[in-house]
């Protein structure tokens, strides 16, 4: 991973855009969203969890597993595949057994996916492994900083920045 572009220390009021918090968070969250720091993030993750997780299922699985039983449009739209990728990637899930389909009650034309106990299983082991690299990332911080960095990006992220 680069480092990001900008080195200072942040919350110094100069007046510059390269001196605001903002600007710092807004570079580090783009960084952090590239799809190739996802990618890798996810491939060691799922590294030796089930064949059938890997960089590419992960989305699936682990949206899956927050927004709960749904159609392949309705995951595709919280973790930004289509319906049809979503579907690949939920067959090779369904095959190792982590997610099943089912009719939809409310929708005759479409197919509910959930996660199966093993699906649910495994996500709590891809948890798990992702608390324990931050963690690890973690380690050399303070008590105190790490406190107020999750309380403050736990509050970031629960700003109505990005709410729906």
């Amino acid at each position: 991973m680069r480092a990001l572009r900008t080195g200072k220390v942040w919350g110094m009021k100069s007046g510059s855009d390269d001196d605001r918090a903002g600007a710092a968070v807004a570079e580090a969250l783009g960084a952090l969203l590239q799809r190739g720091h996802r990618e890798h993030l996810y491939a060691r993750l799922t590294r030796d969890v089930v064949d059938a997780v890997d960089a590419t299922t992960y989305p699936v699985l682990s949206g899956l597993a927050r927004v709960g039983a749904c159609s392949a449009a309705e995951l595709g739209l919280e973790i930004g595949l289509d319906r049809s990728g979503v579907s690949r990637r939920a067959t090779r899930l369904e095959v190792a057994g982590l997610l099943s389909r089912s009719p939809d009650p409310s929708d005759g034309r479409a197919v509910k996916l959930e996660l199966t106990p093993r699906g649910h299983t495994a996500v709590e082991t891809l948890r798990t492994r992702l608390a324990s690299e931050i963690d690890e990332l973690l380690q050399d911080w303070t008590d105190d900083e790490t406190r107020l960095f999750a309380a403050g990006f736990v509050r970031f992220v629960d700003s109505a920045l990005f709410t729906k």
